[in-house]
């Protein structure tokens, strides 16, 4: 797409943004905000992602208020993040909406693989690094678990914007990104629990027996319940009812994959958007959902992530840890998912896609970092790497990925020509014969 195609992106971040800002903010705040989204329109930034993060770093801590000027207010920070969060977990509800259980069954195979290597590999290379720069064992394996996590939010946005999200692709990296959530839940829970003297075998089956429970619980009550409950709430004579338990669905299924899952809540989300897939009245669902997530709330997502970053907090000492940690989650995770995704029969090329789409770490880094900082697992200098980390991988994901789905289609259009000219060059020299 070119830059003009992304102005109503742009033009959709922009406004909402002011808004709340004109809304919410001291007046003498909205010119210092307007100032900084000129630079997204002059072509600084020419994809949504990059105009969301880099002028919202700019106009959070980094780099307006270096200065703790008395005039800049930060109130508002907690009230964006809910938002955000609101965000992420409508982006997979959509992704989960636009896929089925019969496609998602079919690449079962490559998701378990891309997902099982995609957290080995990056929890042993985290775990080597971390002894390498002389952590003790337990931060070692915490940043191995670190850098285990991924976030495929960002990559499932740029896979609809592509209109790949229902390729090979595109499935079995959803379904992977569930693997990978599962397998570092339990690897994580188990290793608090190792960590707190209470890692006895009941323990660590209560965690296990529990996201059983959880996904199949799920399931059964998406497959019969939900068609009907949707059914009879797309009748009642209210305004826009069908939209408004559409949310509940979606709310309460994040809810009980956080507190009675012991998951992340996008992937009840996720869950919930692939239940109701299979609903006679998914269109009107996706129309009123999507209209919603992408009015308001998605953009905010996006705002958010660049908000989040002070990259004064950045400690320069711990610049060649940092370098070597990026590197390390970078390659863990593509050269992982991506060789488990070709033990699962993808193609060479598919699989490259599939690793890449696996690299971001997004929110579900920075949620398993934040615990290891409230359990004095890693330090304030470790801790930030570990932010610059998920930063950069965030913002590398959609970029790679449009670079690698591109080329695929030069390969793809190059193809029919080659095609067209073949029988021309053997009548040629048929005639030459003759």
């Amino acid at each position: 797409m070119t830059l003009t195609q992304y102005r109503p992106y742009f033009f959709n971040s922009a406004f909402l943004t002011f808004g709340l800002i004109i809304l919410l903010e001291p007046p003498r705040r909205v010119c210092k905000e307007m100032a900084g989204c000129l630079l997204t329109f002059s072509g600084v930034a020419p994809k949504l992602y990059w105009a969301n993060y880099w002028w919202r770093i700019i106009l959070g801590p980094s780099v307006i208020n270096i200065l703790n000027l008395p005039f800049i207010e930060h109130e508002l920070t907690e009230t964006v993040a809910k938002l955000g969060e609101l965000g992420v977990l409508l982006l997979m509800f959509l992704a989960g909406l636009e896929l089925h259980l019969g496609e998602m069954r079919k690449n079962l195979r490559v998701a378990a693989f891309a997902g099982l290597m995609g957290v080995i590999w990056p929890v042993l290379l985290g775990w080597g690094a971390g002894l390498l720069f002389g952590l003790d064992q337990s931060a070692s394996i915490f940043l191995g678990l670190t850098l285990g996590a991924t976030s495929v939010s960002i990559s499932a946005q740029t896979l609809i914007e592509l209109k790949a999200l229902r390729s090979r692709v595109g499935l079995s990296l959803l379904g992977a990104a569930v693997f990978d959530d599962i397998l570092i839940i339990l690897l994580l829970s188990v290793f608090l629990a190792l960590q707190g003297g209470g890692g006895s075998t009941y323990d660590v089956l209560i965690i296990v027996v529990r996201m059983v429970l959880f996904l199949a619980l799920s399931v059964m009550f998406g497959l019969w319940a939900l068609p009907w409950a949707i059914r009879r709430f797309s009748k009642l004579p209210i305004s826009q009812g069908l939209l408004t338990i559409s949310l509940v669905i979606m709310l309460a299924y994040g809810i009980a994959a956080e507190y009675f899952g012991g998951m992340a809540a996008i992937t009840g989300a996720f869950l919930a958007g692939l239940m109701l897939a299979r609903t006679h009245e998914k269109e009107r669902i996706e129309t009123g959902m999507h209209a919603l997530a992408y009015g308001l709330f998605v953009p905010i997502f996006f705002v958010n992530i660049g908000l989040s970053i002070d990259l004064r907090e950045f400690q320069l000492q711990a610049l060649l840890f940092t370098i070597v940690i990026i590197v390390v989650a970078i390659a863990g995770k593509w050269i992982g998912s991506g060789w488990g995704a070709r033990l699962g029969g993808l193609s060479r090329h598919e699989s490259i896609q599939l690793g890449a789409g696996m690299i971001s770490r997004g929110e579900v880094g920075l949620i398993v970092a934040s615990v290891g900082v409230k359990d004095n697992l890693v330090n304030a200098e470790e801790f930030s790497a570990i932010v610059v980390m998920v930063l950069i991988t965030t913002l590398v994901t959609p970029p790679i990925l449009r670079a690698l789905f591109a080329k695929k289609e030069d390969q793809e259009k190059k193809k029919p020509i080659e095609a067209e000219q073949a029988p021309v060059t053997v009548e040629t020299k048929e005639s030459e014969e003759s």
